[in-house]
């Protein structure tokens, strides 16, 4: 019998492996988009405005998002998002997300570009917390303003559903992140919190804030953690 056994506690050792693996790398990216986030709001003349974070309804942070050819091409990433809680001040549990393809405007090939994306009004929450959208097509997308304030925000930019902006190798500008696919990661939030959850459900429900993600969210109540403002 000893044979069987052996086998059975290597196949549960490979089992348990992967999904090991995984939740390591959850948490890392976790951490990155918190580092993300505190040093470029660290920065007010060079940040994004501290009255838009007031005023969005979410927040998506995609540390290290890859391109694969210059100007245009193919591009992929994984990231998180936020949302103001539904009673009271504060900002939800992070849901996994995924981004793919569309253009990255001057991103370079071959390196990555952390990405931050503000979500102004309740439709692109919306769409936010769908299965699967695509920026521009479904939800109107346009490049942030840099600054203390918004003020030099443009009427295009005021329309929008949602904002965004990138840092990448030292430059951090507004960037129209146009054509770009944005889905929710399923096995991410289940290396998260256990199971296989849907972002609205972890963004509306009030489910708790893993301890992984605790770093995060008390950075983005650092800097906005009243409710948001109309």
């Amino acid at each position: 019998m000893r044979p069987i056994i052996v086998a059975t506690m290597v196949t549960a050792t490979m089992a348990v492996t992967p999904l090991r693996a995984a939740d390591d790398d959850t948490v890392q990216r976790l951490n990155e988009a918190a580092v993300v986030f505190s040093e470029i709001m660290a920065t007010p003349d060079r940040s994004i405005p501290r009255d838009l974070v007031d005023k969005a309804h979410c927040i998506v942070i995609v540390p290290e998002l890859k391109t694969a050819a210059f100007v245009l091409g193919g591009k992929y990433g994984k990231g998180f998002i936020s949302c103001r809680k539904t009673a009271g001040s504060g900002w939800s549990a992070p849901g996994a997300v995924r981004i793919e393809g569309g253009s990255v405007g001057f991103q370079i090939g071959g390196s990555s570009t952390d990405v931050i994306m503000l979500v102004m009004n309740e439709r692109g929450a919306n769409k936010l917390l769908s299965n699967k959208f695509t920026l521009g097509a479904e939800a109107s997308v346009a490049a942030g303003p840099v600054g203390r304030t918004a003020a030099a925000q443009t009427d295009a930019q005021m329309r929008a559903d949602i904002l965004s902006w990138s840092r990448s190798q030292g430059l951090f500008a507004g960037l129209a992140l146009e054509g770009a696919t944005l889905r929710q990661d399923l096995d991410d939030n289940a290396a998260l919190y256990g199971k296989k959850l849907e972002n609205r459900e972890i963004v509306t429900k009030g489910v708790g804030t893993p301890k992984a993600a605790t770093r995060l969210i008390d950075l983005l109540n650092k800097y906005s953690a009243r409710e948001r403002k109309e």
